[in-house]
């Protein structure tokens, strides 16, 4: 798999990124352990070599069983981690990457990136100026290589930007939900900086496994995602009616489909996650799937039957 440049650091990332949320097994039902570490190798086996985590992901359990899998391997794949909303004052940066550090077992982070801005989910206020001098601080030092932030708006990413370089953005970003478009996406493309968007195949739902009936069970995240609720859900299975016969044209599943259609997008790039092996090589063959500009275009058309629906909310969950 070709890479492709951080925004303008000397990090090389894959189009296609391996997505850890699921290793850190809360939110998520039926995960083993046994089955994260074979399939964050599987990636690194099948050309994904940039693997996405974060400290908050079972409270660092997913970023111990990335280096489980790929201790091995270090200087061939990038690691990109995040700290969390709740410790962005300047020491609890510092204390948040050495904890990262000790459970990657690495001495550097390819890209260690603000999970969500100061204040969410009740956190304490803390000024962006004072979080980004410790992110430069850890930069100057080796420990990190680039710096990167997750959901946030074009104002809160321009203000970050006032303090240090961000080479990144990761927003939840899908066929089936594409906010960052009228937002963020203008501004990155204008300064260089790479969108790593999360939940590309919207959770799932673009894998055309689930159906307007789907329960999920008790403890899976997916129950709160608006776009399994309702009208929207309706909404989705006709737009992949619609897709299906793209898919097939390319001997593609959706989900290559999609995946490929997003990382044609402008600085686009897709983490992918997955509970098996199977499922990773399936999603790193999506690299290979080129896609027309007409058929970008008809592709972009079918998902403004979800898209355009939707309200101005940026978060997808009903939490």
């Amino acid at each position: 798999m070709e890479k492709r440049n951080l925004g303008t650091s000397e990090v090389k990332i894959t189009p296609i990124l391996m997505g850890t949320w699921q290793a850190g097994k809360k939110w998520w039902v039926g995960i083993k352990d046994d089955d994260s570490v074979k399939a964050i190798r599987a990636a690194f086996e099948n050309g994904i070599t940039t693997i996405d985590t974060a400290e908050v992901y079972g409270t660092g359990h997913s970023e111990k069983i990335v280096a489980q899998a790929l201790s091995d391997v270090r200087d061939k794949v990038e690691y990109a981690t995040k700290v969390f909303a709740s410790h962005l004052k300047y020491q609890e940066v510092i204390e948040a990457c050495e904890g990262s550090l000790k459970h990657l077992k690495t001495d550097y982070i390819d890209l260690y990136q603000i999970h969500w801005p100061s204040g969410a989910f009740n956190t304490e206020i803390v000024p962006i100026e004072e979080t980004m001098n410790a992110l430069n601080h850890l930069k100057e030092q080796g420990k990190i290589r680039a710096i990167g932030v997750s959901n946030f708006s074009r104002a809160q990413l321009e203000e970050a930007a006032q303090y240090g370089r961000i080479d990144s953005l990761q927003p939840p970003y899908s066929l089936f939900w594409r906010k960052v478009e009228n937002d963020a996406m203008p501004y990155c493309i204008e300064n260089n900086i790479s969108i790593l968007a999360y939940s590309p195949l919207a959770q799932g739902l673009l894998t055309g496994k689930f159906d307007a009936s789907h329960k999920f069970q008790e403890g899976d995240n997916r129950a709160d995602n608006q776009l399994f609720q309702g009208e929207s859900m309706k909404r989705a299975q006709q737009a992949l009616d619609k897709l299906r016969p793209i898919a097939e044209s390319h001997k593609c599943s959706l989900a290559q489909l999609s995946l490929a259609w997003l990382i044609a997008q402008p600085q686009a790039n897709a983490i992918a996650g997955a509970r098996i092996a199977e499922h990773v090589i399936s999603n790193a063959q999506a690299a290979e799937v080129k896609l027309s500009q007409e058929e970008l275009k008809e592709i972009d058309t079918i998902g403004r039957i979800v898209t355009s629906h939707q309200d101005d909310s940026p978060v997808m969950w009903t939490w």
